[in-house]
């Protein structure tokens, strides 16, 4: 699986965060890239200091004590003549997690200023699989309307709304448990919560 990953800069660092570590675990490859506002908030939201992409990968890295199986490839967020910036390179699937409105916003008007919103536009227009992961409440009728836009050209839009039904005990598990539908949407067997039995 070779995938291309976009934080983008709202609250909800810890889906980010509990997604690159279960990823790492995960034989395949990705491009990453991370907004300014995204370094920001991860920093503010894990009261440490990331100032690129580089450090969050490391700061995961440290934190879980991960061995990764996983190859990630940084790339500039302002650099829009990326390799991702092109349909001739290929992924499976792109996921934005977490993503702020603005980002939103911007995919779901074909506006590409940045690598992010450029990488999801080629996605949506070579029919690969885009994964939205809004954390943004309450809703406006703005937000309403380009989420909607961007499931119509093709997008998934997967709010970060976790369940409880698995009886999370600390706020990693909600985490996981938004990583763990990202998977189950990537088609990728990862178990990170109890499944729910009935």
């Amino acid at each position: 699986m070779k995938l291309v990953v976009g934080l983008a800069g709202a609250s909800g660092s810890i889906y980010a965060a509990r997604f690159l570590r279960a990823l790492s675990e995960v034989e395949g490859e990705s491009y990453i890239t991370a907004s300014p506002a995204a370094l920001r908030i991860f920093s503010e939201e894990y009261e440490t200091k990331v100032e690129t992409t580089e450090d969050v990968l490391s700061f995961v890295e440290t934190k879980w004590k991960t061995k990764p199986k996983h190859k990630f490839h940084v790339r500039n967020f302002f650099d829009i003549g990326s390799d991702i910036a092109s349909g001739s390179n290929r992924w499976d699937a792109m996921v934005v997690v977490p993503c702020s409105m603005k980002t939103v916003a911007s995919m779901s008007q074909g506006l590409t200023e940045n690598l992010i919103e450029r990488a999801a536009d080629v996605s949506l227009k070579e029919r690969r699989r885009l994964i939205v992961v809004p954390r943004e409440t309450p809703y406006n009728r703005i937000h309403l309307k380009n989420l909607l836009a961007l499931d119509e050209a093709g997008a998934i839009i997967l709010p970060a709304s976790p369940g409880f039904y698995q009886m999370p005990k600390t706020l990693d598990d909600l985490g996981d448990f938004i990583a763990g539908r990202i998977f189950n949407l990537l088609g990728i067997d990862k178990t990170l919560y109890p499944k729910w039995l009935g």
